[in-house]
C-alpha cells in the first residue's frame, strides 16, 4: 500500500494540491484522473520521489518496492534491452552485477567466497534465476522478440524503446506500480496485451492515461483531481463520470433550493416586516434567513467545450470515389494502388502501422497533397472540413486575438457571436484576445474544432483529433461526432473513438489489405485472432 499524508504543493503561486490525503490499496488499480494541468504527471513524481512536496509525506511499508514507467527514451543507450528490463528490480540488478564482478576475480579470496554466498541466497530469495525468463516473457507479450535482446537500446527504434522501458516497469512484481500514459505510441496487440497484464495484477496500480477504453478495462477505482485535492471513487472510468455528473446536479439542486427558500423569507419580510399583525412571523423568517446557509459551489478545473457539427445542407448518395491512388514520399512508397468508395452516412475508421501512410491519404483527400498517380473525385454536392495532425500553417498569420483568426471562418462577423462561438470551447474573458500563434496544442484543437463546425460541412476528414485534449474535450468531441449525420472519415489511437463512430474499418499497408463493414472491436478480434 502506498499513501499520502497532507500533501501540499505550489508553484509560482498557485497551489497544485492542498493537503492531499489519500490511501492506495493493494490488488487495486487506480485511474488518476484531472483536468490538463491538473497535476496527474506531478502528483505521480511525488509519490515516486522524483518531486519533493512543499508539506506533507509519503507513506509506503520500508520493504515495498515502488516501479514507475521511465519517459527518457535515451536514459539506457548504451545497455542492451536484457538488462535495461532487468534494471527495472534495481536491488536485483545491483546484486548480479556485485555476484559476477566477484566470480571474474584472479584472486579469488575467502572473503569474496563469504560475500558471493550471501550475495546468492539474497539473489534465490528474490527469484533471481527466473529473472532472465520473466524479462524475456514481459517482452514477448509487448511484441520486442528474441532477436532484439542482445541489441542496445540505442540501435533500437522509438517505439520499440517505448516497449522496453515499459518492461522494465512491470518487470519484478513491484509492490507499487506507476504508469503514466502507458499505452501512447503502443501497437493495439501490445494495448492488449497490458489490458490482460494488469488485470491480473496483484499489487497497487496508479495509472495516468487518456484512454477511456483501457481505463474503463483495468480501472477498479478511478482517483480524481480537483479543487487542490484527491478524492478515490470505486468503479472503472465511465462509472465515476456519471457518478460525478449526478454529484454535480445534486450540489446544484441544494443551492437552487436553498436559493429559492431565501428568496421566498426575504420576500415575506420585505412584506410583512411593517405590519403589526405579522411582525412577530417577519422576525422568524428573519432568524431563519440568518441560520440559512447558501453553499458556494467549488470551480472545478474540469470543463466540457460544447461540440456539434451540423450541416448547412445534405450531400447526395456518392459520396467519393478514390481510383488507384499511389504516392512516394522520400523514396519511400507509402501508398499503392489505393481504390474504395464511400456513400453518404458512412463514419470509415482508417487504420494503419504507420500514421505515414493515413496522414498522406488525407492530405491527398483534402487537396493539400497531390498523388503520384490516381484519381480523387468528390460528389458534386459535398463539402468539406479537414482536421490536420499539423496544424502550425493554421495559426502562423498576423491575426492579432483569437477573434480574429475565428473571424475568416464565420458567416456571422460580430463580436458578441464570435465571442460567445469562443466561450464556448472554452475560451473566456480575456482569453479570447490571446494571440493565435501563442497558444497550446490543446487550445489550437480547440480552434481548428471551432472552424470546422462553423464550416457546416457535409462531410469531415479528422486525422488524429484527440491529440492534445483532456479526458473532458475527448469526450465532447467524440459525443458530437456521434451525433454528426454528415459522413465522417478519421484516424485515432482512441479505442472508444473507434468503436463508438466506425461503422466501416479501412486497414492500410501501402494498399488496403482489409475494407469491411464492421465494429473496431470486431475487427481487432479478428486481427488479433481472439
Amino acid at each position: 500500500m502506498i499513501s499520502t499524508s497532507n500533501i501540499s504543493l505550489s508553484y509560482g503561486g498557485r497551489k497544485l494540491f492542498d493537503e492531499v490525503n489519500i490511501k492506495f490499496a493493494p490488488g487495486n488499480c487506480y485511474g488518476l484522473i484531472g483536468a490538463n494541468g491538473a497535476g496527474k504527471s506531478t502528483f505521480l513524481k511525488i509519490l515516486s520521489g522524483e518531486i519533493e512536496a512543499s508539506t506533507g509525506q509519503v507513506l509506503m511499508p520500508p520493504a515495498a518496492r515502488l516501479s514507475i514507467l521511465k519517459q527518457d527514451h535515451y536514459a539506457f543507450d548504451q545497455y542492451t534491452v536484457m538488462e535495461t528490463v532487468m534494471m527495472g528490480n534495481e536491488r536485483l540488478y545491483k546484486i548480479l552485477q556485485e555476484k559476477d564482478a566477484i566470480y571474474l576475480k584472479e584472486d579469488f579470496s575467502d572473503a569474496d567466497g563469504v560475500r558471493a554466498s550471501e550475495l546468492e541466497a539474497e539473489f534465490a530469495e528474490m527469484n533471481g534465476w527466473e529473472a532472465e525468463s520473466e524479462a524475456a516473457i514481459l517482452l514477448k507479450g509487448l511484441g520486442i522478440s528474441t532477436d532484439y535482446h542482445a541489441m542496445t537500446m540505442k540501435e533500437l527504434r522509438s517505439s520499440e524503446k517505448v516497449k522496453v522501458l515499459l518492461a522494465q516497469a512491470l518487470f519484478g512484481n513491484p509492490d507499487v506500480l506507476l504508469l503514466d500514459e502507458p499505452t501512447n505510441h503502443l501497437d493495439i496487440a501490445a494495448i492488449r496485451w497490458l489490458e490482460n497484464f494488469l488485470e491480473d495484477f496483484k499489487n497497487t496500480v496508479i495509472v495516468v492515461s487518456h484512454d477511456r477504453h483501457f481505463l474503463n478495462r483495468v480501472c477498479t477505482h478511478m482517483a480524481d483531481i480537483d479543487f487542490k485535492k484527491i478524492t478515490s471513487y470505486a468503479g472503472n472510468y465511465d462509472f465515476w463520470r456519471q457518478a460525478s455528473e449526478l454529484a454535480v446536479r445534486l450540489r446544484g439542486n441544494e443551492r437552487k433550493k436553498a436559493e429559492d427558500k431565501a428568496k421566498e423569507l426575504k420576500d415575506f419580510i420585505q412584506r410583512f416586516s411593517a405590519n403589526a399583525s405579522k411582525s412577530k412571523q417577519a422576525t422568524s423568517r428573519a432568524k431563519q434567513l440568518d441560520k440559512l446557509e447558501i453553499a458556494d459551489l467549488p470551480i472545478s478545473t474540469r470543463k466540457y467545450p460544447y461540440v456539434q457539427f451540423d450541416q448547412k445542407r445534405e450531400a447526395g448518395k456518392d459520396i467519393l470515389s478514390v481510383q488507384n491512388i499511389s504516392k512516394t514520399i522520400e523514396g519511400v512508397k507509402v501508398l499503392d494502388k489505393i481504390n474504395f468508395t464511400l456513400t453518404k452516412g458512412e463514419k470509415v475508421a482508417f487504420v494503419a502501422d504507420t500514421d505515414l501512410s493515413l496522414t498522406t491519404l488525407f492530405q491527398i483527400l483534402a487537396g493539400e497533397m497531390e498523388p503520384d498517380s490516381g484519381t480523387v473525385t468528390w460528389g458534386v454536392t459535398t463539402s468539406l472540413s479537414y482536421f490536420p495532425t499539423e496544424n502550425s500553417k493554421y495559426f502562423s498569420g498576423k491575426e492579432a486575438t483569437l477573434v480574429e483568426w475565428l473571424r475568416q471562418y464565420s458567416e456571422d462577423q460580430t463580436e458578441s457571436f464570435l465571442r460567445g462561438f469562443l466561450g464556448k470551447m472554452l475560451f473566456s474573458g480575456e482569453e479570447v484576445l490571446k494571440k493565435p500563434s501563442v497558444l497550446s496544442g490543446g487550445e489550437k484543437v480547440r480552434c481548428l474544432l471551432s472552424k470546422m463546425m462553423l464550416s457546416g460541412a457535409n462531410v469531415l476528414i479528422f486525422d488524429g483529433p484527440t491529440s492534445h485534449l483532456d479526458l473532458e474535450s475527448i469526450t465532447a468531441v467524440n459525443e458530437g461526432l456521434i451525433r454528426y449525420k454528415g459522413t465522417l472519415l478519421f484516424t485515432t489511437h482512441d479505442h472508444e473513438f473507434m468503436q463508438t463512430l466506425a461503422n466501416r474499418i479501412i486497414e492500410i499497408k501501402t494498399t488496403i489489405v482489409e475494407d469491411t463493414v464492421s465494429t473496431y472491436e470486431d475487427y481487432l478480434d479478428r486481427k488479433l485472432g481472439m
